[in-house]
């Protein structure tokens, strides 16, 4: 049943009012120190900031009473928390003390709020914090006053305002209170104990309008009485410090009547709400102490604090009075009718039960300047130096804690890969993969055409090495056939006929090509051992081929027999324990980045820039958020090692019953197999690649002296035309001509003398110094036919075809012809034929893995070894092994 309010027509509450200050300068010796300590154009940078706290302290300077008329008083509290966190941040880069090298020329000076007369001037920046916190605390006690607390919304507002003020009261009291008072003067408004009494004023305040929303909402006696006592304490603690010096002698007579009456008022108020439900309990003789107690309470207090109080409060005291008197009057009486119960002694009653439903608000975070824009580019080396050393304590907390996380992914991995663990159970599923390593060298065999696409290479090979022969033996019928019509032509002209034989200009050419013959000869040999390797190697290789090749790999089967049928159950737990493994593992890998990601937001400049306490006491609490993440890590670790004992428990039991010795020596053998396979292949597959690279070295090098066979014929045809002619010219001066002969040309007799004009010349043709058809010479019959001639024929004039003998350089593909002679040997020359040896290199292809060109390193003195008597522009065949030895 809801009781009609009592004391709640106590409406009257207490505001204070806000301190007084002196008009102060901090613009010009803030700047000052600016442009002093750093630089001018520092100061420039940082005028808006000082401009800033100039205005800001300007506004703050105007008397309450102004302020409160011309601004609201939301604006006027903005103003205080604003100017507070910019003093933090002004705190931090600006000594303000009589030091001569501090700021010297700022001095604060702020009147009692109690007792305005009295007042504190200090050049101490703690004096200006702790009048704003003071301030703030006054500004929200009058905003708890400014709602109207006849409504459940005023007074939930008016209760906010107050533990607001609370909250303002205690941080003074808790950071600035004391290092105010430590400068040479101080006023009591400001000391630990008045702010302390403020503070459980407005938390009185703020339960009282709780408990006048509790009566309005009709709750039950025994809630209201627990939340009225609560009301009573608080007021009984205030009263307690204005009591005690320094408040006794400081404040006014009419605060010591407010509190006090209130204190009884709310203390009767609980007796007279636990009375009713006592009534309601039939306990009548508690009920009657009760009663009696609240009673005796309310008659001293009036006694001793009526005099100057609010005429409303005493008529609210009364009223309560007159509600006990009745409620005792009644159960004395049916105590004396019908209950006939004891009445107990007050002292001897419990203390009556209470209930805080508010507390001072936080103001920290509401008052942090960590955030606070203003002088940010101003660091101090102290606060730069202290930085530095929470930074360092950061990443080593960083760095030993990554070193544990990676020593356990690594303790992890070791200890599965010594159980051979997840690969046997995949191996049990059929989902087994060769090692990393060699399942990339199967891929770039497969990749390359495997095995089976060597037939494809040597095939490459034989179609090289028939058309190299094709070339060859083309370019020996040209020579061979040029060399048959010159001897046709010496037996028909005899002596006549004075060009240099064929045989003698193309020796070198013959030389050449009989080298590549025994080259061409030897690579046969050499693809003849390579396909055999081939095929007696095919049996081994083919397993490259097979697609996957993990099907060729041994497989982890289940025991023929079993005696219990619990394969199943222990390949699930392990299974299940490898799963939390993976998880734990997981859980790593996000506790480092969250580790990372912390490190990259912790930036705590800001703190210290704002802090004034001590920089280790910072430290402290700002290295614990690490905490809870080593922590987490600590129990990753401890959770990981105990699941890899049970890992390796189960594993033991699981290769017992899976005989998994044998299944990994059988594995163990496939993958030698397989690399073994590798490597015969790779060695076929280098060979092929050489050969191949051997035989189109050759075809250019065979196609071009094939093409300087062509020219040196070209030549001698031409040459050949001209000495016909020059033969029958001279012939027909001397009136010789064969009746006998037919055809278009006038052959001379056999051994007839002759005569060559003097401008003619002995045509030798050497082909290697003419690539290039030379041009035709001047004519032979250029001079008086009776000019004498001299012997030689035309000797007398240079031939352009023989050239001065050089030291030629050895060809490439130089080898001595197996089983004598070359094939293609030109008619032997032994004195013009220089000693064979093997300066030129090694014989080609001289067996197994032989080179097909390895030449000697060029000898310091000797001529450069073109591949041909006039550069090429054919390099010659590629001189690294066909195969190694």
């Amino acid at each position: 049943m809801a009781t009609p309010p009592s004391a709640s027509s106590a409406n009257i509450m207490l505001a204070v009012y806000e301190k007084k200050t002196l008009p102060v300068d901090l613009y010009r010796p803030l700047r000052n120190y600016v442009v002093y300590n750093y630089s001018e154009r520092e100061a420039q940078a940082l005028d808006d900031d000082l401009q800033t706290l100039k205005q800001m302290r300007s506004d703050l300077e105007r008397s309450p009473a102004a302020a409160a008329a011309s601004d609201s008083l939301s604006a006027r509290r903005d103003l205080l928390q604003k100017y507070f966190r910019s003093l933090s941040a002004v705190e931090s880069r600006f000594p303000i003390s009589p030091d001569k090298d501090h700021v010297n020329a700022v001095t604060f000076t702020w009147h009692d709020a109690f007792k305005n007369k009295l007042k504190a001037s200090q050049q101490n920046i703690h004096l200006e914090k702790a009048a704003v916190l003071f301030n703030l605390g006054a500004v929200y006690s009058q905003i708890g006053l400014m709602y109207d607390r006849g409504s459940v919304d005023g007074r939930k507002q008016a209760s906010h305002a107050f533990i607001a003020s609370a909250g303002a009261f205690a941080f003074l009291r808790d950071n600035e209170a004391t290092k105010a008072s430590m400068g040479s003067s101080a006023t009591v408004d400001l000391s630990v104990e008045c702010a302390g009494m403020l503070e459980r004023l407005m938390l009185a305040q703020a339960q009282e309008c709780v408990f006048e929303n509790t009566i309005a909402k009709g709750s039950t006696p025994g809630v209201c009485a627990k939340i009225s006592r609560q009301v009573g304490i608080y007021y009984e603690e205030a009263l307690a410090a204005l009591n005690v010096a320094p408040l006794k002698e400081h404040f006014d007579k009419n605060w010591f009547s407010h509190v006090q009456l209130k204190a009884a008022l709310f203390y009767a108020e609980a007796c007279y709400r636990c009375s009713l439900e006592l009534h309601e309990k039939e306990e009548i003789a508690e009920e009657i102490a009760r009663s009696k107690s609240g009673i005796n309470a309310l008659s001293e207090t009036k006694k001793s604090s009526a005099k100057g109080a609010a005429q409303q409060l005493l008529d609210a005291i009364n009223k309560l009075e007159g509600n006990l008197n009745r409620n005792l009057e009644r159960a004395v009486k049916e105590n004396d009718r019908v209950y006939l119960m004891r009445v107990p002694a007050a002292s001897s009653l419990p203390p009556l039960p209470a209930v805080s439903l508010v507390k001072s608000m936080p103001m920290a975070e509401i008052l942090d300047a960590s955030k606070e824009k203003m002088f940010t580019s101003l660091v101090p080396d102290s606060s730069a130096k202290a930085l530095s050393r929470y930074t360092e304590m950061v990443d080593d907390i960083i760095r030993t804690q990554a070193e544990k996380l990676q020593q356990g992914s690594e303790l992890a991995r070791v200890r599965l890969k010594e159980m051979d663990l997840p690969d046997s159970i995949l191996a049990l599923e059929g989902n087994f993969t060769l090692p990393t390593t060699l399942k990339e060298d199967v891929e770039a065999v497969q990749i390359s055409g495997g095995p089976a696409g060597l037939e494809a290479e040597l095939q490459q090979l034989r179609d090289l090495r028939r058309v190299n022969q094709e070339l060859l033996v083309q370019t020996e019928e040209l020579l061979q056939k040029e060399a048959t019509e010159d001897a046709q032509f010496r037996s028909q002209f005899g002596s006549r006929w004075t060009r240099p034989q064929s045989s003698t200009l193309t020796k070198n050419l013959q030389d050449r090509l009989n080298r590549f013959a025994a080259n061409l000869k030897q690579a046969a040999d050499s693809d003849a051992r390579i396909e055999r390797s081939v095929r007696d190697h095919s049996a081994l290789m083919s397993i490259l081929d097979r697609y996957p090749i993990e099907s060729a790999l041994p497989t982890l089967a289940r025991p023929i027999m079993s005696l219990d049928a619990n394969e199943d159950a222990i390949v699930g737990s392990l299974k299940q324990s490898l799963r939390q493994l993976e998880t734990l593992s997981a859980q790593r890998a996000g506790l480092e980045d969250m580790l990372k990601e912390m490190k990259r937001k912790d930036d705590i400049l800001p703190k210290l820039m704002a802090s004034t306490g001590s920089y280790e006491d910072l430290f402290r609490k700002e290295i614990t958020k690490y905490d809870h993440i080593c922590e987490e890590i600590a129990q990753n670790i401890v959770a990981q090692e105990q699941l890899l004992l049970q890992i390796q428990a189960q594993n033991d039991e699981f290769s017992a019953i899976f005989n998994l010795e044998d299944y990994k020596a059988s594995r163990e053998k496939s993958y030698k197999q397989i690399e073994a396979a590798i490597a015969k292949y790779r060695e076929i597959k280098e060979n092929v690649n050489e050969g191949l690279k051997f035989y189109v070295t050759l075809q250019d090098a065979i196609t071009n002296i094939k093409q300087q066979c062509s020219d040196f014929i070209m030549t001698r045809s031409i040459q050949c035309r001209e000495m016909i002619d020059d033969v029958q010219r001279q012939m027909a001066v001397f009136g010789f001509q064969d009746k006998n002969s037919a055809g278009s040309y006038n052959y001379p007799s056999v051994g007839q003398p002759h005569q060559i004009p003097r401008s003619s010349s002995q045509q030798q043709v050497n082909p290697a110094n003419m690539p290039q058809p030379p041009r035709p010479q001047t004519s032979y019959y250029n001079q008086h036919p009776e000019q004498p001639t001299m012997p030689g024929g035309y000797s007398h004039h240079p031939n352009p075809y023989v050239s001065t003998p050089q030291p030629q350089p050895p060809p490439p593909y130089h080898a001595a012809a197996p089983g004598g002679g070359p094939p293609y040997a030109a008619p032997p020359q032994p004195q013009q034929q220089p000693p064979v040896s093997h300066e030129y290199g090694q014989p080609a292809y001289p067996g197994w893995r032989g080179p097909y060109y390895n030449a000697p390193a060029q000898q310091p003195g000797t001529l450069p070894r073109p591949p041909y008597t006039v550069p090429s522009p054919y390099p010659p065949p590629h001189q690294s092994g066909y195969y190694k030895q």
